[in-house]
């Protein structure tokens, strides 16, 4: 369930629409819809930018899953095409061009589109993972990247100045309308220019940069100190403005980390809360004593159970102010404990004269009923009916498989009627 529907509604789309129905929803509407078709029209022009916004924001994974959570709120920037491109810049990327590209002319010729600022090159998104222990006391990672910076040497050009000159094949567009006949039918279509491979400018190999070999940019390793602040959550996003790949004539992209919390041994976190499983022996549940926690800075938490306290299975204790600090906050949250009684297979007694655990005697069974409550009453036969003495025995799993467990299955949805829900009791 998204938050916001304004985009998709924008677009005609549904919210679960596949990539493949983004962009025919938008072609379709870049086309109908362009200023330089409906001149006269303030609608127009407000629709083709509403549409074109709509596109440059779901086509993208990263925001489309930011929008769909949390709205345009969520979008850095405030929404909106915020530092992407315009909705000129996105026509002419989406159809391949400008006034000369293989759309241009289509809406009255000549300079259809219009100049609404440099574009950006594409942002580096990196995972960032880190444990939980770096989340808990803050941490700052050193992470070297590999990105494309302009070449020194050639300022960008790909060779020496004067020496790149506009592909007359294309126009420098890059496409070129190529035509196919097919019996009466005539096919016009559009391709990669096959003179200066989309580059739409053309240089001698003589002239190329030696540093950069004409490709105007040059692979530059990076070091960034990406810094993660104490209680941040799984999924936050760090950037970094202009630190991303350099392209001749546009402006430097940005490099974005998400940051990924790694699976923890002994903790799980839920927002600024942990909870720790602790097995406890029925001895310590019923007459008290302590449990050792190492915290996620090395310290030891010591936790004493009272004598007579009585820990149930399952049961949760907290610790005020032990869990995670909050981000960009000043408090804890709380750390759960729950905890896991460990019954004993059997109750020894003194050993015998070969050494040997005996039964419980009679004194040790008085003794627990001194200190345990009482036993509650079972299903006592009438006076005058006759009993059998049976012994019990253990079951082994692996002889009788699932036969005692599918009994009692059984019985139970005979008490429901047959194939009723079941409904599981919490005990608070």
């Amino acid at each position: 369930m998204v938050k916001d529907t304004t985009y998709y509604d924008a677009l005609g789309v549904a919210p679960d629409a596949t990539e493949q129905q983004l962009k025919t929803a938008y072609r379709k509407g870049a086309l109908k819809w362009h200023p330089d078709k409906n001149q006269h029209s303030a609608e127009a022009e407000d629709k083709f930018k509403e549409i074109s916004e709509a596109y440059e924001i779901l086509s993208q994974s990263d925001k489309r899953q930011l929008y769909d959570q949390y709205g345009k709120e969520g979008l850095e920037g405030g929404g909106g095409m915020g530092g992407g491109m315009g909705a000129e810049d996105l026509f002419a990327q989406f159809f391949g061009g400008g006034g000369g590209g293989p759309f241009g002319g289509m809406f009255g010729g000549g300079g259809g589109m219009r100049d609404t600022g440099p574009k950006k090159a594409r942002t580096i998104n990196h995972v960032h993972k880190v444990t939980l222990e770096d989340i808990y006391r803050g941490k700052v990672s050193k992470l070297a990247l590999q990105k494309s910076v302009i070449c020194p040497k050639c300022e960008g050009r790909g060779g020496k100045e004067g020496a790149v000159k506009t592909c007359h094949g294309c126009n420098g567009q890059g496409m070129k309308t190529m035509m196919r006949q097919m019996g009466p039918m005539i096919q016009r279509f559009q391709t990669v220019c096959p003179d200066c491979n989309g580059e739409g400018e053309s240089i001698r190999e003589k002239d190329k940069c030696k540093q950069c070999n004409g490709k105007k940019t040059i692979v530059e390793r990076k070091v960034l100190h990406v810094h993660v602040d104490k209680g941040v959550q799984s999924g936050t996003k760090l950037s970094f403005r202009g630190e991303g790949d350099q392209i001749p004539g546009a402006q430097p992209g940005d490099v974005e980390f998400e940051i990924d919390q790694k699976p923890h041994p002994r903790f799980q976190r839920k927002g600024d809360d942990l909870f720790y499983h602790a097995e406890i022996d029925l001895l310590t549940a019923l007459a008290g004593g302590a449990l050792y926690i190492e915290h996620l800075d090395e310290r030891w938490l010591t936790v004493e159970i009272m004598p007579g306290e009585v820990i149930s299975p399952g049961e949760v204790k907290v610790i005020r102010g032990q869990g995670m600090p909050s981000y960009r906050h000043h408090d804890f949250g709380n750390l759960y404990i729950q905890f896991d009684v460990k019954f004993p297979e059997k109750v020894n007694g003194p050993p015998d004269s070969d050494g040997y655990p005996s039964s419980m005697t009679p004194e040790q069974v008085k003794a627990l009923e001194s200190v345990l409550p009482p036993r509650k009453p079972q299903n006592v036969p009438p006076p005058d009916s006759m009993t059998e003495d049976y012994p019990l025995e253990k079951v082994d799993p692996m002889q009788e498989g699932g036969r005692a467990r599918g009994a009692t299955q059984e019985d139970d949805e005979d008490e429901m009627g047959g194939g009723g829900e079941r409904v599981q009791c919490a005990s608070q």
